[in-house]
């Protein structure tokens, strides 16, 4: 059950002088990703289609993520009258879909599918604990406050149901490793970029996928602060079974924000 609803958020204080058109189009494309979680129940029913204890997390689970692009698709209409969620959904979905046909999950294991789940969780809590931080819009201050603390929920309840799996499957390391890894990179997969494409460009002009994946990154880049990086790295490397606050969780941390900040400045000098 939710732990909040639409109704919960103060509409009546929404204030459109303190946002930037930036941040209205990331927040476009966030609704359309979030509000697509539907496909993503049908997959994990199907990849965990005996356990029936998970099956019925996956499905609140799925309900709440639809609440969350709800919540930010109204406000985007209400910062861009011209938006109109509904219809930049529809097409999103018609030009991006998951594999909901498949019966065994695309990450070789379960195990392997709740470190990943774990991953995407670690950073939209991060992300949204960002926007949360960043924004002076009141009301999307408290959507993303309501997101944030929604999304560590469900970290650990992807991280306690991996617990069980990955003590029956006994995964190598170097194989949990290579599935968070690989999940981070997909950050700068289709989904967000096309999102971002039908939100704000539309689906019946070219896509050009590294444009909008760009454009995107853009404003997720000016929102983080070390901080949130380092959560999301340590969030991650628990889930792979290291310590959030070991050697390698400091270096992949450092990296990340090392490499964030040069792709910062080289997208901040090529734009001036």
């Amino acid at each position: 059950m939710a732990t909040w609803t639409l109704d919960d958020i103060c509409w009546d204080r929404f204030d459109g002088t303190k946002v930037s058109d930036a941040v209205i189009r990331a927040v476009k494309a966030a609704a359309l990703v979030e509000y697509n979680s539907a496909d993503y129940v049908t997959y994990l029913r199907k990849v965990f289609h005996d356990d029936p204890a998970f099956v019925a997390a996956a499905e609140t689970w799925g309900e709440e993520e639809a609440q969350h692009g709800r919540a930010l698709g109204r406000w985007a209409e209400m910062a861009d009258p011209a938006f109109d969620f509904e219809a930049a959904f529809a097409a999103f979905r018609e030009g991006y879909r998951i594999p909901v046909d498949a019966t065994e999950s695309v990450r070789g294991s379960r195990s392997g599918e709740l470190i990943a789940r774990c991953v995407v969780e670690s950073g939209t809590s991060s992300y949204y604990t960002a926007m949360k931080e960043r924004t002076q819009e009141p009301v999307l201050r408290q959507i993303a406050a309501h997101i944030a603390a929604d999304e560590f929920r469900h970290y650990k309840l992807f991280y306690e149901h991996l617990q069980r799996y990955r003590a029956a499957e006994r995964p190598m390391l170097l194989r949990r490793l290579g599935v968070a890894l690989g999940r981070i990179r997909e950050a700068e997969d289709d989904e967000l970029a096309y999102a971002y494409h039908c939100a704000n460009i539309g689906a019946d002009r070219p896509y050009d996928r590294a444009r909008c994946a760009g454009a995107y990154e853009e404003v997720a880049l000016s929102l983080y602060e070390r901080r949130h990086t380092d959560r999301l790295i340590s969030m991650s490397m628990k889930a792979v079974g290291l310590d959030p606050h070991g050697r390698t969780a400091s270096v992949i941390g450092a990296v990340t924000w090392n490499g964030l900040r040069l792709k910062q400045g080289w997208k901040q000098k090529r734009a001036a």
